[in-house]
């Protein structure tokens, strides 16, 4: 009994709590009934969040909880104080505030890997910094970056009180993987007393539903190959790395979007509503349709908070694509430390420039052509996640010299015949990435029309498929480290 209550209650860092666990949603579900008690009662509403936020932060990051309602501390009264402010002294508070945020993200994510490179650079052999990160701090830092510049551009006077700035900075759903939040959009929701209706609370069940489908059955068995590949344990051909880096595109979209169905679910089902952070993403016909639609409050804030402030598309056709390589370039790094990270970025911005320079060709609306469209950017992407995924730029080297010294389809039938069941789940995959954008809303429509008992038995088969198909260990989601 003991045991049990301490592996509720305490940290563990090799079992951190998830979305995808039993034990959060054991959780979840003792806080979802005081909730609807006190969810009228503003002021007990925002204490009750902010304390179940912060056990959940705790039992994610341990000790960081301390550093994260600091830092809000910090920020709200540094908001304030902004708000408050006019002219010069306006600005150096909003550069103040920034670095300070960007010095905190710097010296965590990217301290260690920045002693390394100076070291190899000045041919010094230094002690390497033993930096523990905190989980979404990259998430954290964007939106207090998006808050003070919100309240210096005047789009709304910021949080009223302390209470209000850590209910937005910690809440629960968004903290360690987003989606990015901004004060302007959210800080309304929880002012008002509106309660979830039971439309809010059906269609945040099934984004629940959807984004455990998408992580636990989909995204962690289709990663059990990709990791294996990936270990470099052994040379493969280029055909099986080939597969390892569609199979990992398939990994990521299906892992990442998991997660933001399951964290918008669960603010729906709260009362909150959180824009959407995908829209079929892999059915995009070119590199900027592409950022359009993945990652879609990452791939906003750096258009709103990054691009248009260095003057966007406003100064130039040259100026526009300097612009568009120092966004990626940002986007790229903001992922990790690491040369890999940045050669991702610089990928997709020389693809954004490429793409925007060759806008003047107008193909023919085909079908073919249009599908033709698709698949090439599907591929474009599907291989810049290689420098997303192998951090090691020899195992980079060793995989793409195979790819295209040592391809061999000849292995598509032995391969098929020793691993059935990942390439049937790999083809139907795709399918479910490719159907037709009508057929999800009409599958979309049908869940809206069951009644609740045919919900509950739908959640029930998606469990049952969770722990068959699932490893015995809780598998974290992918951008969880970001």
């Amino acid at each position: 009994m003991i045991d049990t209550l301490k592996s509720i209650l305490l940290f563990n860092t090799e079992f951190p709590l998830a979305f995808n666990s039993w034990h959060f949603w054991m959780l979840f579900t003792f806080f979802i009934i005081i909730f609807g008690m006190v969810r009228k009662r503003k002021s007990v509403m925002l204490v009750y969040v902010i304390a179940f936020s912060a056990f959940f932060y705790y039992k994610v990051s341990g000790w960081f909880v301390i550093f994260l309602f600091v830092k809000g501390i910090v920020d709200y009264l540094l908001g304030r104080e902004l708000h408050g402010s006019h002219g010069m002294k306006k600005k150096c508070l909003l550069w103040f505030s920034i670095l300070l945020s960007v010095g905190l993200l710097v010296y965590y994510k990217y301290g260690g890997f920045l002693v390394d490179s100076f070291a190899v650079i000045m041919e010094r052999n230094f002690q390497p910094l033993d930096i523990i990160m905190p989980i979404g701090i990259s998430f954290v830092t964007f939106q207090t970056i998006s808050y003070f510049v919100d309240i210096y551009k005047g789009k709304f006077d910021g949080a009223k009180n302390v209470f209000e700035y850590l209910f937005y900075i910690t809440f629960f759903p968004t903290i360690v993987a987003g989606p990015i939040v901004r004060a302007v959009h959210f800080l309304p929701q929880v002012r008002s007393s509106r309660k979830a209706t039971s439309a809010m609370v059906s269609d945040g069940f099934g984004l629940v539903i959807s984004g455990l489908i998408k992580k636990a059955i989909i995204a962690d068995y289709i990663a059990q190959y990709n990791n294996i590949i990936f270990s470099m344990g052994a040379n493969y051909s280029g055909f099986e790395y080939l597969l390892a880096l569609f199979g990992f595109s398939v990994q990521i979209y299906f892992d990442f979007s998991g997660y933001s169905d399951i964290a918008i679910g669960i603010a729906r089902i709260m009362g909150f509503r959180l824009l959407p952070n995908f829209k079929n993403p892999y059915q995009s016909h070119n590199i900027t349709d592409f950022w359009r639609r993945w990652h879609l409050s990452l791939s906003f804030w750096l258009r709103d908070y990054i691009y248009i402030p260095l003057g966007g598309n406003r100064c130039g056709k040259f100026r526009m694509y300097v612009n568009l390589l120092v966004t990626m370039i940002i986007g790229g790094i903001w992922h990790g430390a690491g040369l890999n990270f940045l050669f991702w970025g610089i990928i997709h911005g020389l693809g954004l420039i490429v793409q925007k320079m060759t806008a003047f060709i107008h193909l023919p609306f085909k079908q073919g052509i249009q599908f033709l469209s698709v698949i090439l950017t599907f591929v474009f992407v599907s291989f810049a996640w290689l420098f997303f995924r192998v951090n090691d730029w020899k195992d980079i080297c060793t995989i793409t010299d195979s790819l295209f010294y040592n391809f061999n389809v000849e292995m598509l039938v032995p391969f098929v015949e020793e691993r059935t069941v990942w390439a049937v789940s790999f083809i139907l995959s795709l399918i479910l990435i490719f159907l037709p954008i009508s057929w999800k809303k009409s599958m979309w429509k049908i869940y809206k029309k069951t009644n609740w008992l045919g919900k509950m038995i739908l959640f029930i088969i998606v469990v049952q498929m969770i722990v068959q198909l699932s490893s015995v260990e809780v598998t974290q989601f992918i951008y969880s480290q970001f």
